[in-house]
């Protein structure tokens, strides 16, 4: 006896019904304190894949951290989104969409990157780019502005990966191999002082948007990191340089954990200004993934409730408890769909021709 038939509209309905439930919340805050006036943030949370079609929604973060001026920050801020989306081909389903964006972010910081050159202004800036479509979480960075996971159990992960010449022996090495020199500022007396530098020019930073006076060894090809979240979401702690030259990544995660994300972003800034003053400019969003049944992030258990935490979340070795904060989280709680960091284009761009 064949099943009675279900009429489309019931189809279509539980299918409207299953998204909504599925789909996470993504919640926000931002703080911010100015010490030079070059630090910028974009919010959009109400972005769409398919204009009008609300189902198709996803959210951008980003921080641009200028130096030498402002206008490299607002000129990424202004006009790196339209630059990736247009990268994105048209008409593909959402999983699709999710394999072209890695690819799309690296053509559009390249493409911002070219179009700012051609202004012939020579400031620059660091770019943190965040894309949060579902339990999909989509990171391209260049420079030093941090983004971290927090994800149930306290484990803190590194999304991006700083390019700072003093601290990436990767990016010392690809300067050096490609022509450039890598030193400190010398001052009166030969005495070298100060964090390592890219030579011609004198960036601390190996990759970043504009920077034209610089040469070609400071190139603005991201770092480009994909994860899915289990459905137990996480929270996003997206900050420039003032915040990590004073705190550590666990340091800030731990700083404003259980806080809704309003609060949280100012407790960051606050313990890091405690921390070593207002050396520099201090920008901190805060974004919190949330499944759709809950009003708020759950807090992480106490150490005191380790055994707990352990049968709610999924055990962790004591190994993998102890790895450094740039090791995702135990599997089962974050999934890595994709990560490539390398300076190349060609190697970016092997599979597929794309045109600026």
């Amino acid at each position: 006896m064949k099943p009675p038939l279900v009429p489309l509209a019931t189809l279509l309905g539980r299918e409207l019904r299953n998204v909504k439930v599925e789909k996470p919340f993504v919640k926000f805050g931002q703080a911010a304190l100015a010490k030079k006036g070059e630090d910028y943030f974009l919010i959009k949370p109400d972005c769409e894949r398919v204009p009008g079609n609300p189902e198709t929604s996803f959210s951008v973060f980003a921080i641009f951290d200028g130096h030498n001026g402002i206008s490299a920050a607002i000129f990424a801020k202004e006009n790196l989104l339209g630059n990736v989306l247009s990268a994105i081909p048209q008409g593909i389903n959402r999983e699709e969409w999710l394999q072209a964006l890695p690819r799309a972010l690296v053509a559009g910081f390249v493409k911002t990157d070219i179009e700012f050159q051609q202004k012939g202004e020579t400031s620059g800036t660091t770019v943190t780019f965040v894309v949060i479509d579902g339990w999909t979480v989509t990171v391209a960075s260049v420079g030093d502005s941090r983004c971290i996971l927090d994800t149930q159990g306290g484990v803190v992960s590194l999304l991006t990966v700083d390019h700072r010449l003093e601290e990436n022996a990767e990016e010392r090495e690809r300067v050096t191999a490609s022509g450039g020199e890598v030193g400190r500022l010398n001052v009166f007396g030969g005495n070298e002082v100060g964090p390592l530098r890219c030579w011609p020019g004198g960036l601390c930073l190996s990759r970043s948007i504009g920077d034209t006076d610089v040469g070609e060894f400071i190139v603005p090809i991201p770092h480009v990191k994909q994860v899915k979240l289990s459905n137990s979401g996480g929270r996003l702690i997206i900050a420039s340089d003032g915040i990590w030259d004073a705190l550590s990544s666990d340091m800030a995660a731990n700083s404003c954990r259980g806080l809704p994300a309003e609060l949280a972003a100012k407790l960051v800034v606050k313990e890091a200004l405690r921390s070593r003053g207002l050396k520099d400019d201090t920008t901190c969003l805060v974004v919190d993934i949330i499944p759709s049944d809950q009003p708020v992030l759950p807090s992480t258990p106490m150490k005191k409730q380790n055994a707990l935490s352990s049968f709610l979340f999924g055990k962790r070795s004591q190994t993998s408890t102890n790895k450094t904060t740039n090791k995702l989280s135990a599997v089962g709680v974050v999934e890595e769909l994709f990560e490539e960091g390398s300076a190349m284009l060609a190697e970016r761009f092997i599979h597929r021709n794309f045109s600026f």
